[in-house]
Formats: C-alpha cells, sequence, structure tokens
C-alpha cells in the first residue's frame, strides 16, 4: 500500500492560465490534462528551480480547476475538436501531421515539498515571498500539459503564490489547510475513486460472473437509467464520476537506447507502455479533510513495469489505491 510522501510545506500558485493544453488525456479520454502532465511539470519545475539556486524538493502536487474552455464544436450532439488547417505538401495535399485537441484553462497549482532553507526561515515572510515569486516566474517559462502559461505580474493577492507550513503540531496543520481550501474556492479538484471502480465490479459481477474491470469502468463512465413503475425513471449518478488516465504499465522489456527509431530521447533505454485507467471525482477543496487528499504523488513499481498516479482521498477509509486495469 502506498501513501502520499512526507512533505513540510505547500507552495500555492493560484490562477495560472494556460491556453491551448492538450485536452485528450489518453487514447479514452479527454476533457482534462491527465494527472501524468502535472507530476511531470512538478519534477521539470525541481529541476530548474535547482539550477537556479533554489533548495525545493517537490514530493507531490495538487490541482484545482478553476475555469475552463475546451476547443470543440458546441453545436449538435456529437462534438467535435477546433483543429487548425494544416500546411499542405508538395502535392497539395494536406500534411499528415496528427494535431491533438486543446483546451484552455485557469488552474491553482499545490505543491508538496520539503526545504531547509523554508525551515531556517519560517518567520521570514519577506524570503518566502521572494523564493514564490522565483517559483512563479520560472513557471511562467514552462508548459504545462503542452499548453503555454499566459504571463502574470501576480501583483494581486489573488494571484500572488505563498507557502503553506506544515511543520506544526497537527491542529495547526489542521488550520492552515482549513484556511487554504476556502481561498482556493470557487473550483473544483479530481480525487481518485478507485473504490468505486471495486464496489461497482462486484455489483456487476453478482449478476453476471463474466463482468470484467472493464465492464465496470465503461458502467461508472455513462450514467446508467432505468425505469420502474415505483420510481419512474432513474439514474445511478450521484456524483461528479469522470474516467481518468493513471499511469502506464509496461508492454516489453527495456530497448538499449538508440536502437528505437523515431524516439524522442536517443541517449536514454526505452520502452513501450500502454495507458492504465480508474474513476476520479470531481469535488470542491472545502469537501476536503487534509492535504493528502488534494495531492497527487507517483507510485514507481520497477518490478511489475508499471508506474502509477495515487492519490490519498479514501486512504487509509477502505482503498488500497491498487485498482486499475490497462
Amino acid at each position: 500500500m502506498t501513501e502520499c510522501p512526507k512533505f513540510e510545506h505547500l507552495l500555492v500558485i493560484p490562477h495560472v492560465r494556460v491556453q491551448n493544453a492538450n485536452a485528450v488525456s489518453s487514447p479514452l479520454t479527454h476533457g482534462f490534462p491527465s494527472m501524468t502532465a502535472f507530476l511531470g511539470l512538478m519534477w521539470a519545475l525541481e529541476r530548474k528551480t535547482a539550477a537556479s539556486g533554489l533548495d525545493l524538493h517537490f514530493t507531490a502536487v495538487g490541482v484545482v480547476c478553476h475555469d475552463y474552455q475546451e476547443q470543440i464544436t458546441d453545436g449538435g450532439h456529437v462534438h467535435a475538436f477546433c483543429l487548425t488547417r494544416n500546411p499542405v505538401d508538395k502535392s497539395g495535399s494536406t500534411a499528415a501531421i496528427v494535431e491533438e485537441g486543446r483546451i484552455h484553462l485557469e488552474i491553482s497549482l499545490v505543491f508538496a515539498l520539503r526545504s531547509k532553507t523554508l525551515t531556517r526561515e519560517f518567520e521570514n515572510a519577506q524570503k518566502q515571498e521572494r523564493i514564490a515569486a522565483d517559483v512563479r516566474r520560472i513557471l511562467d517559462s514552462m508548459r504545462i500539459a503542452g499548453g503555454s502559461v499566459l504571463y502574470s505580474s501576480a501583483t494581486t493577492p489573488r494571484q500572488r503564490p505563498y507557502f503553506v507550513p506544515m511543520t506544526g503540531t497537527d491542529q495547526d496543520c489542521e488550520q492552515y489547510f482549513h484556511r487554504l481550501k476556502y481561498r482556493l474556492l470557487p473550483g473544483f479538484t479530481l480525487v481518485a475513486r478507485d473504490d468505486l471502480l471495486e464496489k461497482r465490479h462486484k455489483e456487476l459481477q453478482a449478476t453476471d460472473p463474466k463482468s470484467s474491470q472493464l465492464d465496470a469502468w465503461l458502467s461508472l463512465s455513462r450514467i446508467n437509467a432505468c425505469y420502474t413503475e415505483k420510481a419512474g425513471w432513474e439514474n445511478d449518478r450521484d456524483a461528479w464520476l469522470v474516467p481518468i488516465p493513471v499511469g502506464y504499465g509496461v508492454l516489453s522489456g527495456p530497448h538499449e537506447a538508440g536502437t528505437v527509431a523515431n524516439a524522442r530521447d536517443r541517449q536514454t533505454p526505452f520502452c513501450f507502455v500502454e495507458s492504465l485507467y480508474s474513476i476520479g471525482q470531481w469535488l470542491g477543496p472545502h469537501r476536503l479533510r487534509s492535504p493528502q487528499q488534494l495531492l497527487w504523488y507517483a507510485d514507481h513499481q520497477h518490478d511489475s513495469g508499471r508506474y502509477r498516479c495515487c492519490n490519498d482521498y479514501m486512504y487509509p477509509a477502505g482503498s488500497d489505491n491498487d485498482h486499475d486495469f490497462d
């Protein structure tokens, strides 16, 4: 069983505007970038802050979405992505460029981290403000899920990044997080609901023993309606549930660096992988009881060849963070 790594501080970068992020989170899902993209952003940000001389060690990341605009057609029952007109080739035909769906976002990022510098400067608010501002400037030069970060001067309290200490007593940390989660409103954050996937799988097996976790995932991904003479039409949707990718599973052993054609990195061993899927739920941050329920972190299982994004929303109430399929 995995659980969120230890951390001493939360770095909140509020109301980041992202243009043209990748809306296709996996081969089977769309509508919001995958959490793997935000974990990749976290590690890239850690490398850049280290190169700038900042003592920040990131362990987990949380995302609160305040606004979004998926670039799709809004007419008719079936939506389609609004794609650009690609340039033509020598013969006059459209060039074979596969373009991804895009989405504009306004999000707040919450990074869990450890830092000896911040611990020493616990009472130095100006020092902490300078460090938070430096991180925000570095973030402005990066991409989030392939999208461009729109520059913000962060001159207003609504946009200014800040640190939240998590090193006091349990009561102090609870009060700090209580204030934080209300500052993140209005918005919604994505949490893991692996427990619902397992529950629906058992329900389906009660009537059809051949039901698989894929059947359970598809059942939770849609609104299932039924009619009864007593109550009329009813459906099983009582929460904002969505199908989500949660990582990757290895399909083959590692290939030596440079042996696979068209690989992005010719210096690193290469593996073919496929996506892992589970169920997520969008919640208002005010419904969370601890920062661990907000944060996502990576579980590396080298022996099984699995890389998985985990969230402790249900831990330790009943989920073991191990119900997914590929």
